[in-house]
């Protein structure tokens, strides 16, 4: 066999290599399995599937058997025997090539895709590229860009790659509910994306649902935060951002909610913009706190349970872990350092914001 001289598929040639090795006995040389191998290669580039090109060649193989050489011509059992097994044997290394050219066709084909499809996750989630030809590629992952997006974002004990077995857990879920349209699952700096459209009820919901179910094969997500849905290109970026500041507010804040929406946080970038005014709350406001007995860390774990419980004083305590009648003995000692009231409501907002601030700004193991 000769390199670039092949039939379609290469089956006149093979004709030839069956009639040879039914005269001689010999095996495939290292070359004649290259042309196989580069035959595979060239069928999965041209669509044939590897069952439809193995059953070609056997096809052939089958239809050739009586009429080759070696087993016209053998005189006896024996001889047959020896034929039979040398072409079985030729058969099955070119079998075995053609299917290594088709798999590594294959194998390239895949990887092509994967880098293709990271570009434009890449592209579409930072907003880099051109908007007209970003909304041409989005087309052939199933986003049409015109319209709203939202953008949830998932994150675990462990870094999230696409390989990871909860990320093909979720994609396979939300494909089989929500279909291959509008509904796109990357990974993207450790974390598990999810870029849906505005109108697909529930389907970020689903991927909260199903990237904090445990699982086979790696643990599954502790926290996710969901953007708000925005028009176009530039909206993925905006609720993408959106949903890694939510996520960002809650370590800060050390929310205990497993899912969160931005549109329920906007108020905390407002507050938290100026730093410097905030530092000055806080100490305006708390310091005082300093001067109670155990320091103020005591007295301000109990303005955020407090407020984390609507302040509900038996779900308060119980979380700090104290008596309601410690709890009452903290909430006057607040009120008596402070000047503020935790049972007047505008006194006790300023108090709840100068508690965020605090967590904020690491106050009080950090000075202001």
């Amino acid at each position: 066999m000769e390199r670039g001289a092949a039939e379609p598929h290469g089956l006149g040639e093979y004709a030839g290599l069956l009639a040879e090795v039914s005269r001689t006995g010999r095996l495939l040389r290292r070359e004649e399995l290259d042309v196989l191998r580069e035959l595979g290669e060239r069928s999965a580039e041209e669509g044939l599937s590897l069952r439809e090109l193995v059953g070609r060649y056997l096809g052939e193989t089958r239809r050739l058997w009586t009429s080759l050489p070696g087993v016209a011509r053998a005189a006896g059992a024996a001889e047959r025997a020896r034929t039979g097994d040398a072409l079985l044997a030729a058969v099955e290394a070119a079998v075995a090539a053609l299917g290594e050219g088709h798999e590594r066709a294959q194998r390239l084909a895949v990887r092509q895709e994967e880098a293709a499809r990271r570009e434009f996750v890449d592209d579409l989630l930072y907003g880099r590229s051109d908007l007209g030809r970003l909304a041409e590629r989005a087309e052939r992952f199933g986003l049409r860009l015109a319209g709203e997006h939202a953008v949830g974002v998932a994150e675990g004990p462990e870094r999230f790659d696409d390989l990871h077995a909860v990320a093909r857990r979720v994609e396979r879920e939300l494909l089989a509910r929500f279909g291959d349209r509008d509904v796109l699952i990357a990974t993207k700096a450790g974390r598990l994306v999810c870029v849906a459209a505005g109108g697909r009820d529930g389907a970020l919901e689903a991927f909260a649902k199903y990237a904090r179910t445990d699982g086979p094969g790696g643990h599954a997500a502790h926290r996710v935060a969901l953007g708000r849905p925005h028009a176009g290109a530039g909206g993925v970026v905006t609720s993408y951002e959106e949903a890694l500041g939510a996520l960002e507010l809650a370590t800060q804040l050390e929310l205990a909610e497993p899912v969160l929406h931005a549109a329920d946080l906007l108020v905390f970038p407002v507050l938290l913009r100026d730093r410097a005014a905030m530092a000055d709350l806080v100490r305006s406001v708390l310091g005082p706190l300093t001067e109670g007995r155990g320091g103020a860390r005591p007295l301000l774990e109990t303005i955020w349970a407090c407020a984390a419980t609507a302040y509900v004083n038996a779900e308060a305590a119980r979380r700090l872990q104290v008596s309601v009648r410690t709890l009452s003995y903290r909430l006057a000692r607040i009120k008596e350092l402070t000047g503020y009231d935790p049972a007047d409501g505008l006194q006790r907002y300023t108090l709840e914001t100068a508690a965020m601030g605090a967590r904020v700004l690491g106050w009080p193991d950090r000075p202001l």
